[in-house]
């Protein structure tokens, strides 16, 4: 069962075109992971999906129904890249207001318990840290036992514990049959989580296939050696020193050795790899590094008056 669908979906602010006939569908029971760079329209496809903006042309499905029909939207979770909090509310006032929509939600003891927010029921959201509004942003999106989640930058600010604290959450949720569509920066955590990877550059879906898959279609390989100095060599795609340490990125490993060989030049500890999905991700979104510092989508950021113009979505 697809529980949600772009079809040729596009999406304008003005005269930047954020989405670019985009084809996405997401099937009970998945954990997709969204991955793409700055500006790339992660957000924005988002937001389509739950009802917040209205394509620009294509079609747009949640649960069968248009995304901005309460219905449609009453089986699933969303945490947005921001969210706002009351500063005054205990973090248990807040997640019982939340509760309060929902006929059956998970009790308040063991959803904070889950996302290891136990110990502050009685914290004003005013006095967390960072982080600890995070996770309990998240946390929200789980009380009405939702069939879909949708997380935009979950881990945004979170230190490696309650990262991990976070992903064995969101794991549990999906062995228990729930659907997730995750975008993330953090590659490592696609890696960790997704079974299934979506990369979206410049508006466009570069790739859909699982985490192996993704890495195979670039068809790079990684070569490692300590060397002091660098020849001119076929296939190389990215060089980068480490430590010491030389790191090729390459479309040929064997014809790099080869030249690497016969170039006489002195090296060792010699290592061949296949590449990770960042560095697949790199390549197939052109080597971007601002995909990998976080921030938003800067088209899904635009103000209220730029956005819905009054034109028509198609579902």
């Amino acid at each position: 069962m697809t529980l949600a669908r772009a079809d040729q979906v596009s999406r304008r602010y003005g005269d930047v075109l954020a989405l670019d006939r985009v084809d996405l569908e997401v099937r009970a029971g998945e954990l997709v992971g969204l991955l793409g760079p700055n500006g790339a329209g992660k957000s924005t496809l988002m937001n389509l999906l739950v009802g917040l903006r209205r394509p620009t042309s294509g079609r747009v499905e949640l649960n069968g129904r248009d995304p901005r029909d309460p219905e449609a939207r009453r089986q699933i979770g969303v945490t947005p890249q921001e969210t706002g909090l009351p500063g005054t509310l205990r973090v248990g006032e807040v997640v019982d207001f939340v509760s309060a929509h929902y006929p059956d939600p998970v009790p308040r003891g063991e959803l904070l318990d889950r996302f290891g927010l136990g110990d502050l029921t009685r914290r004003q959201t005013g006095g967390l840290s960072g982080g600890q509004r995070r996770r309990l942003a998240v946390a929200l999106a789980f009380v009405g036992r939702p069939r879909l989640v949708l997380l935009d930058e979950p881990t945004t600010g979170l230190d490696v514990t309650a990262r991990h604290t976070l992903w064995d959450a969101i794991r549990a949720f999906h062995d228990d049959g729930g659907t997730v569509l995750l975008s993330s920066h953090y590659l490592e955590e696609v890696e960790a989580l997704a079974r299934r990877v979506v990369v979206i550059g410049q508006g466009r879906v570069l790739a859909d296939d699982t985490v192996d898959a993704v890495r195979g279609i670039v068809g790079v390989r990684r070569v490692s050696l300590v060397t002091d100095e660098l020849p001119d060599l076929p296939g190389v795609v990215r060089a980068e020193r480490i430590d010491g340490r030389l790191h090729l990125l390459t479309t040929d490993a064997d014809e790099l050795v080869r030249a690497l060989v016969r170039s006489q030049v002195a090296f060792t500890d010699l290592e061949v790899r296949p590449t990770s999905l960042e560095e697949a991700f790199l390549a197939l979104t052109g080597g971007t590094d601002t995909a990998l510092t976080g921030g938003t989508d800067t088209p899904a950021q635009a103000s209220p008056a730029a956005a819905d113009s009054g034109q028509p979505t198609a579902v």
